[in-house]
């Protein structure tokens, strides 16, 4: 790997922040609300951020709304931070996406999984070298949620896009992790633990050198205690962090993390910094689950 994706290949390694996208009343994006919640990570130190993230509701928006959402990241973090914008859907629409994200000058692209029924292994590194092969001045992160896909298919694909430079590992599996990572290259890329705060402990010590997270949007230091915790490999100190969040994280994952982004939004809206509007096939909390959410934030933001 030349030193062209070096700044790239640094912000990985870090806090990788996935906004949320608020809503206004009338259901279209809050540009005024997503301008100030980017703001407040900015200033809260974030440096690394991932518009159009599943935190910010990707496959909820339509391709208008994923490019505005670009368009207000690229703007509002200005050469405050580097952009690592998510693409998707079929090949036409992701590689549209990913050209849109270098006009607009973000530094990176994260490839959602392919969402298909069938995905062969082969296929997926064809999916992926059509992205990265249209984008070739532009940093590749594959998404990775497939636990059957080789550790050699990323090893295969970047052997052609050597703009494939770092992956977004979220199998819930430290072991399998361990052996993806050995098995595609241990040093070649960037790991950045995909299941955020929750697992990134775990994953840091077989290699993952940052983590994603949708829980900075509530509370940015204490995703930035984290991480600087495990630079240092100060694990007992991380696993206070881990403690700390482990509650936010459980209602988040509950029936099969059906409340991911709503739980984020909930602790936002007691906040008062959006709206806790969700879209479909996502639910708003019911009232009860409400104050335990809103008890939470507050707690991080004394």
């Amino acid at each position: 790997m030349t030193t062209t994706f070096e700044t790239q290949r640094t912000a990985l390694a870090d806090v990788v922040a996935i906004p949320v996208t608020p809503f206004a009343e009338d259901g279209t994006i809050d540009q005024d609300a997503h301008r100030a919640l980017l703001r407040r990570l900015l200033d809260g130190g974030i440096t690394t951020l991932t518009p159009n993230g599943n935190t910010g509701e990707f496959y909820a928006l339509t391709p208008e709304e994923r490019r505005l959402v670009t368009e207000l990241t690229v703007d509002e973090a200005g050469d405050r931070a580097v952009i690592l914008v998510g693409v998707g859907h079929d090949v036409p629409t992701a590689v549209a996406s990913a050209r849109h994200a270098r006009e607009l000058g973000a530094q990176m692209v994260m490839v959602h999984q392919p969402v298909h029924p069938y995905v062969s292994q082969s296929g997926w590194v064809d999916y992926h070298r059509a992205v990265a092969e249209a984008v070739p001045e532009l940093g590749v992160v594959p998404y990775i949620r497939n636990a059957q896909l080789s550790g050699l298919r990323l090893a295969e694909l970047a052997d052609v896009c050597p703009n494939v430079i770092g992956v977004k590992y979220a199998v819930p599996d430290a072991a399998r992790f361990a052996a993806f990572a050995r098995d595609a290259g241990l040093e070649r890329f960037v790991w950045v633990a995909g299941l955020a705060e929750p697992y990134a402990p775990s994953y840091f010590s077989a290699g993952a050198t940052g983590f994603t997270s949708g829980l900075v949007n509530v509370a940015p230091a204490v995703s930035l205690n984290m991480i600087e915790a495990l630079r240092s490999g100060d694990y007992p100190g991380a696993m206070k962090v881990w403690e700390q969040i482990r509650r936010f994280e459980e209602l988040r994952a509950a029936n099969g993390s059906a409340n991911n982004v709503t739980v984020v939004k909930e602790a936002l809206a007691s906040l008062g910094l959006c709206r806790r509007d969700v879209r479909p096939p996502s639910k708003e909390l019911p009232e009860p689950a409400r104050a335990e959410v809103a008890a939470i934030a507050a707690g991080w933001s004394i």
